[in-house]
């Protein structure tokens, strides 16, 4: 059986964390030990190595941390943004900007969350806010 980014494995932390996406809940998980968040999924807590680790829904806002502009050849669609959102959790997630051209998405840009498909897979996008 054959595994990728958009089909998580069938279970495990990717597995929960696809599970909530698809019923439309962004959740990640915090450790009970040292109370931070974590993204992306693990079995472990990379702050303190603890092992008690429970799902737990976020704000899904934040702000653009890093971002840059992907270009592709004209048959193989437009331009798109690429970037590292910091959630008002603390935690990192890489993503994308939509709702405006590339070229606009800047470090400490507001913006918010949100589920989509691709790919026939649940991911999160963001939008400015």
């Amino acid at each position: 059986m054959e595994f990728s980014v958009n089909h998580p494995l069938p279970e495990g932390p990717d597995a929960r964390y696809a599970e909530h996406l698809a019923a439309g809940r962004l959740c990640v998980q915090r450790c009970k030990g040292c109370e931070r968040h974590i993204f992306y999924p693990r079995l472990l807590c990379p702050h303190c190595h603890g092992e008690d680790l429970d799902w737990v829904g976020v704000s899904g806002k934040g702000t653009v941390y890093a971002t840059t502009v992907i270009r592709r050849r004209p048959e193989q669609g437009p331009p798109y943004n690429l970037c590292l959102v910091e959630l008002d959790e603390g935690f990192r997630m890489p993503s994308r900007v939509e709702g405006v051209e590339p070229e606009t998405v800047r470090v400490g840009m507001a913006v918010t969350a949100r589920i989509t498909q691709q790919d026939g897979a649940d991911i999160v996008v963001f939008d400015p806010s």
